[in-house]
C-alpha cells in the first residue's frame, strides 16, 4: 500500500492546479494550432518540474522517480502532450546531471532547470528504433572536436529545441561502441527535417535531426567513450515510468469524464448511469486504473532503489498501464457516444495523444522481450 507523504502530496495539489490553470484550458486550441506553449513550460520550471531528479546545486528539485510519477500524472490531466514532453526534457537534464562532467554540468543545467534552455533526446533513427544498439550516427574524434555524421528520427524539439543528448557511435559496432554528446542548436552542421504530421501530441514538434560534418567539443560528451548506451538505458527506465504517468493522468480526466456525462445524460427516462451494463464499464475501468497506478508507484520505487528487477518493473508498467490507459480512454469516448468522437469534446484527443505511449520508449512488444528475457535468464 502506497501512503503519500505530506510533502508529496502538497507538490502534488501544485501539479494539479497548475494543469487545471495553466494547461487545460488552452489544450485543445495548442492540438488544433500544433502550438508548442514554451511560455507554459517556463512556468512549469518556476515551480521545479523541469528538473526533478536533478542535484540542487544546479537549480534542480532532487526528488525521487516516485515523486515525478506523481507530478508527470497530475500535469497530463491538463494536457498529456505537454507534460510528456516535459518528461523528455527531464530526461536529458537527468543524463547532464547524473553522467556528465562538473563543467558540462555548470555549463547546462543552471539554464535547464529554468527552461532557458530546452532540451531535447535523441536516441531512435530512421534504420534503428527498437534495436537501438544498431545506431549508425557516427562521430569520429577530430583533435578536441568530434565530427558527427548521421541523423536521428522523431526528436520530440527537433527544430526548436536548444540542446539535443545525442547517442552516436564513436567505436565499435553493437552497445559498446555507443557515446553521449550534447549538440547545440547553432552548430555548423546541425540541421533538420520538416515537422512531421503526427496523429496526436501536437503541442510539441517532432522532426528529424540531421548531423552532415558537425563539429562538437569532446569537453560536450556525457561520460567515458562507449558508455553512451548504458546511459540510454538507464534513462529508458525512468522514461518508461514517465510516459505511463502521463498515459494514466489522462485516462482518469477520461474516466471522470465517462462517470459524469453518464450521470447526467438522460436515454429511455432515466440517467446513463442507472443502466447496470454501463455500471460495470466504470467499474472495470476504475478497476483497471487502480491497478495500473499501483503497478506504477511500485516500479518507480525500484528504480529509485536500483533493485535488481528495476528494469523489468519499469517495463512491466510502461506495458500494463499505457494498455490500459488508451483502453480506458477509449471507451470513455465510447461512453460519449457520437459526442465522444467531436472535437467539441476533449476524449477524441486523450485518445490520440494515447495511442503513441503505446510505442515510445520502447513499444509495448518490446516490453514483452525484456519482462521475458528477465523471467527466463535463471
Amino acid at each position: 500500500m502506497f501512503e503519500l507523504t505530506e510533502e508529496q502530496r502538497a507538490f502534488q495539489d501544485v501539479a494539479r492546479s497548475f494543469a487545471a490553470e495553466e494547461l487545460e484550458p488552452y489544450a485543445a486550441e495548442w492540438d488544433r494550432t500544433h502550438f508548442f506553449p514554451v511560455e507554459a513550460l517556463r512556468k512549469a520550471a518556476a515551480l521545479g518540474f523541469a528538473g526533478i531528479y536533478v542535484k540542487e546545486d544546479v537549480g534542480g528539485s532532487a526528488l525521487t522517480r516516485l515523486d515525478a510519477a506523481l507530478i508527470f500524472e497530475a500535469l497530463s490531466a491538463g494536457c498529456t502532450s505537454t507534460a510528456a514532453y516535459l518528461t523528455i526534457h527531464n530526461m536529458a537534464s537527468w543524463m547532464i546531471d547524473t553522467f556528465g562532467s562538473e563543467e558540462l554540468r555548470q555549463k547546462y543545467l543552471p539554464r535547464l532547470t529554468t527552461m532557458e534552455l530546452i532540451a531535447s533526446y535523441c536516441l531512435t533513427e530512421p534504420g534503428s528504433g527498437s534495436d537501438a544498439a544498431s545506431l549508425r550516427t557516427r562521430a569520429v574524434r577530430d583533435g578536441d572536436h568530434y565530427v558527427i555524421n548521421g541523423s536521428k528520427a522523431f526528436i520530440s524539439g527537433g527544430g526548436t529545441s536548444d540542446i539535443y543528448v545525442a547517442m552516436v557511435r564513436t567505436g565499435e559496432a553493437g552497445p559498446k561502441g555507443v557515446s553521449c554528446i550534447v549538440v547545440e542548436k547553432g552548430t555548423p552542421g546541425l540541421s533538420f527535417g520538416a515537422p512531421e504530421r503526427k496523429m496526436g501530441w501536437n503541442s510539441q514538434p517532432t522532426a528529424q535531426v540531421i548531423f552532415e560534418d558537425c563539429r562538437v567539443p569532446v569537453s560536450n560528451r556525457v561520460g567515458e567513450e562507449g558508455e553512451g548506451f548504458k546511459f540510454a538505458m538507464m534513462g529508458l527506465d525512468g522514461g518508461r515510468l514517465n510516459i505511463a504517468a502521463c498515459a494514466i493522468g489522462t485516462a482518469r480526466v477520461a474516466f471522470e469524464r465517462a462517470k459524469a456525462y453518464l450521470s447526467e445524460r438522460q436515454q429511455f427516462g432515466k440517467p446513463l448511469a442507472a443502466f447496470q451494463a454501463l455500471q460495470f464499464k466504470l467499474a472495470d475501468m476504475a478497476t483497471e486504473l487502480e491497478a495500473a497506478r499501483l503497478l506504477l508507484y511500485q516500479a518507480a520505487t525500484k528504480v529509485q532503489a536500483k533493485s535488481p528487477d528495476a528494469t523489468m518493473h519499469a517495463a512491466m508498467a510502461k506495458r500494463f498501464v499505457t494498455d490500459v490507459s488508451f483502453r480506458v480512454a477509449n471507451e470513455a469516448l465510447q461512453l460519449h457516444g457520437g459526442y465522444g468522437y467531436l472535437n467539441d469534446f476533449p476524449l477524441e484527443r486523450h485518445v490520440r495523444d494515447l495511442r503513441v505511449h503505446q510505442i515510445l520508449e520502447g513499444t509495448n512488444e518490446i516490453m514483452r522481450v525484456i519482462i521475458s528475457r528477465e523471467l527466463l535468464k535463471n
